[in-house]
């Protein structure tokens, strides 16, 4: 009983340090004058860096007429791609199956090779279609017999005259691009949720608990794994194995990032792509979800937990980093690196230094006012002189990779949660009810 007198007491005591006059007899001082600004939100604000202002030029044009793997080829750097014209105009939609939902959200990302456009469905239905005219040619459940709904995720890649798919139930599959037919199928001991990497003879998946395999992609033996850090928790969505060589570049939701050879595996190096600052809940999810991109012997990554950074490809050092989450993949042009950030802004950053030449912010809701209906964004895409994003609440918006002055917008028939991709000067983009658009 003495004892709780004495915390009541103590109580009481704090309690009257909160008045106007102290026990002391001393009045309390006024608060500081001016606005209260949050420390927390104020160091998350990114601003252009003093000290260059030369004009930004970018890489040459280049017409590619295939988008065969996530990222657009295994380094996932394809620079700066053709689009011609001043505006875009939709030339034909396709209706791809199953849409996603709160139990599957869609993120599978088509390709293209050969004049044709593969995608997957939220059910892990694979269709094909002709790239000129939308023609679907033909269609594939890759469902096994005998089994119940499947996990999410999945996603494509072309190869060597094969097209490679990873399922939610576990499986990666290969097919001929010509019918579909199934050619072989191999068991994974959990889901793959990203798109499979093919290069050199090998398929390199990364499961939902951190194992990235290494296939052959002739008949589907496992070749060699590697076993990052286990995650009780994590984001909606995958990422996919970047390869320059003999290296492959595995990024795990633990914020690992593996430099691997890939005859076996064997561990080159390893990097934590995550900033001991969180800002939120969410930053303690430390996921690499972007693509890791290859780009003239640096390793450019972007994580979920306040951090995009710049890595020596042959060593593993740190060149220079950032305090910006991502959950997008760095898009790599020449000098500079464009990057959708969690904030969300769309920022220009110098690949050499990491320094932001400008920073453009995007809509984050639906209501401003009442802070309601979270608008997600996805890309960007470089296409001639535009960078292509696209949201979640139905709209595409190019703006100037020079200056990040908004140049047009285009409304799409749905929201969109996939990063666009383009191909043969056509702009194609998923939407979450599993609609095909294509725009040139």
């Amino acid at each position: 009983m003495r004892r709780l007198a004495v915390i009541a007491a103590a109580c009481g005591l704090l309690a009257a340090c909160s008045d106007a006059s102290s026990i002391f007899g001393d009045s309390a001082p006024p608060p500081l004058p001016g606005k209260r600004i949050s420390v927390l939100a104020h160091s998350q604000t990114l601003a252009p860096d003093v000290g260059n202002s030369t004009p930004i030029v970018l890489p040459a044009v280049e017409s590619a007429t295939d988008w065969p793997q996530a990222g657009g080829e295994p380094m996932h750097d394809p620079q700066r791609l053709a689009l011609a014209g001043a505006s875009l105009h939709q030339v034909w939609s396709a209706d791809l199956g199953a849409g996603g939902d709160k139990r599957r959200p869609y993120f599978s990302q088509p390709v293209v090779a050969d004049g044709k456009v593969f995608a997957m469905d939220a059910a892990n239905t694979v269709s094909a279609f002709r790239l000129s005219t939308g023609e679907r040619l033909w269609r594939v459940d890759l469902t096994p017999d005998d089994v119940g709904d499947g996990s999410f995720g999945g996603g494509l890649a072309y190869d060597d005259g094969k097209l490679f798919a990873t399922t939610g139930y576990a499986q990666v599959v290969a097919m001929d691009p010509a019918q579909g037919k199934v050619l072989w199928r191999h068991n994974l001991t959990a889901p793959a949720p990203g798109a499979p990497t093919v290069h050199g003879g090998r398929v390199l998946v990364i499961t939902v608990d951190n194992e990235a395999k290494a296939l052959s992609a002739e008949d589907g033996h496992e070749l060699w794994h590697h076993n990052g850090m286990s995650e009780m928790a994590m984001m909606v969505g995958g990422s996919s194995a970047a390869v320059d060589g003999n290296t492959v570049l595995v990024p795990y939701t633990s914020g690992e990032l593996f430099a691997l050879r890939i005859e076996n595996g064997t561990v080159q190096w390893s990097e934590m792509v995550s900033s001991i600052r969180r800002t939120d809940q969410v930053a303690e999810l430390t996921d690499i979800r972007g693509l890791p991109v290859v780009d003239h012997g640096k390793v450019y990554a972007a994580g979920n937990a306040d951090i995009v950074a710049a890595i020596d490809l042959r060593t593993g050092r740190r060149i220079w980093d950032r305090d910006v989450g991502s959950i997008e993949t760095p898009w790599v042009a020449g000098d500079y690196i464009y990057l959708i950030t969690n904030a969300p802004d769309l920022v220009c950053f110098e690949a050499a230094s990491g320094k932001v030449r400008w920073v453009t912010s995007l809509e984050k809701w639906d209501d401003p006012k009442e802070k309601s209906g979270r608008i997600l964004w996805s890309g960007p895409v470089l296409a001639s002189d535009r960078l292509i994003v696209a949201a979640s609440d139905g709209k595409a918006i190019s703006f100037s990779p020079y200056t990040g002055a908004k140049m047009s917008e285009q409304e799409l028939p749905g929201g969109v949660r996939i990063a666009p991709i383009v191909a043969d000067n056509t702009l194609l983009l998923v939407t979450t009810d599993a609609r095909l658009l294509a725009y040139r």
